[in-house]
């Protein structure tokens, strides 16, 4: 094949002089727009505060007139008084702020999520009390139950896995709400030692709240040593997908279980970091091995477009076990995807 001396002189005459963010086609052009000014700059990703997925800060977002002005409250939830191994969980959403260059453009659903809603990263859930178990849970649910009374659209980050359920005692008080989860435990167990606060039993709770609905209830990842302890997921009627199953059927068939379980319903979406390989992810109270790549886990909810999304969640992140980062990059790039399809459902 001759080189092609014209093709080489019509991309000199439209980008010999063109700036970082000149861009042609109209779909990339609209982007360009939201991030560049003066056709080539743009803000350092490493200069000014920290927050979530480079969003806005809005101090006062969980006020009446902070919820009024935003579609989605971007919420840190830093409470792990509920782990049953290792602690660190309450940094996550620190970590998670930290991590820099995550978006603005999402590839595969080509949408730039920033553009199209009112985003801000709206601090943290107010809690009374660093030491009590019960009253933290408390100060959630009256979070998200103030939320719920508004058209926003939380995504949040922990803090342990308990955080979950009372997120969805919040979110759920006027109806049983859908669930996918993503994570190596299905957290479906019993009160231990007098708490029932736990990270491992959240969804039992939420269930027998009458918030959540085990029958549009899928979690995906499931794997380990701790098997018997989710028989309330399977006598409840939750669907259970073991990570061998994922590896052997292949995402698209999972994400069509998914989609046939959630049905039309309002949904919730939790991603416990844990469901990822700890070769990928480390960072994490509860590692598992042989678990899901961080590639199989954003296909898969890049799959559920189009779900009537309510709220979403990223929980156990904990960075003291985190050397490169990878675990807190993975977090925030999930709480990024949820922002997409919370942006397209919008659409």
């Amino acid at each position: 094949m001759a080189y092609d001396i014209a093709k080489l002189d019509e991309l000199r005459r439209r980008y010999a002089s063109a700036a970082g963010g000149d861009m042609y086609d109209p779909h990339f052009k609209a982007v360009a727009a939201q991030v560049f000014a003066d056709g080539d700059t743009r803000k350092w990703p490493f200069a000014g505060p920290a927050t979530f997925i480079d969003a806005p800060f809005r101090p006062d977002g969980l006020t009446d007139e902070g919820l009024a002005a935003l579609d989605v409250a971007l919420i840190g939830v830093p409470m792990d008084l509920g782990v049953t191994n290792r602690a660190g969980s309450r940094l996550g959403p620190r970590a998670v702020r930290g991590i820099e260059r995550v978006g603005p453009y999402e590839h595969v659903l080509r949408v730039a999520p920033m553009g199209t809603l009112r985003v801000a990263d709206v601090g943290d859930v107010p809690m009374r009390s660093r030491y009590s178990l019960a009253d933290c849970h408390a100060d959630i649910e009256a979070c998200y139950r103030r939320i719920a009374d508004t058209p926003v659209i939380p995504l949040s980050v922990g803090g342990d896995h308990s955080i979950t359920g009372s997120i969805l005692k919040g979110l759920g008080a006027t109806r049983p709400v859908g669930l996918v989860h993503i994570d190596a435990h299905c957290d479906t167990a019993g009160a231990y030692e007098g708490s029932k606060f736990h990270h491992g039993g959240p969804f039992r709770e939420a269930v027998l709240a009458g918030v959540l609905d085990p029958t549009r209830t899928i979690q995906i990842g499931i794997r380990g040593g701790a098997e018997y302890l989710w028989e309330f997921s399977y006598e409840s009627g939750m669907t259970v997908v073991h990570a061998e199953e994922v590896a052997e059927e292949g995402i698209p068939a999972i994400i069509r279980r998914a989609l046939e379980v959630i049905g039309d319903g309002p949904t919730y979406v939790t991603f416990d970091v844990d469901s990822i390989d700890p070769g990928f992810a480390p960072g994490t109270g509860t590692p598992e091995v042989a678990g899901l790549t961080p590639r199989e886990v954003l296909q898969l909810l890049r799959g559920l477009q189009g779900l009537d999304i309510i709220g979403g969640d990223v929980v156990e992140v904990a960075p003291q076990y985190d050397g490169t980062t990878n675990t807190a990059q993975i977090g925030a790039q999930v709480l990024f995807e949820l922002l997409c399809l919370v942006a397209l459902r919008r659409r």
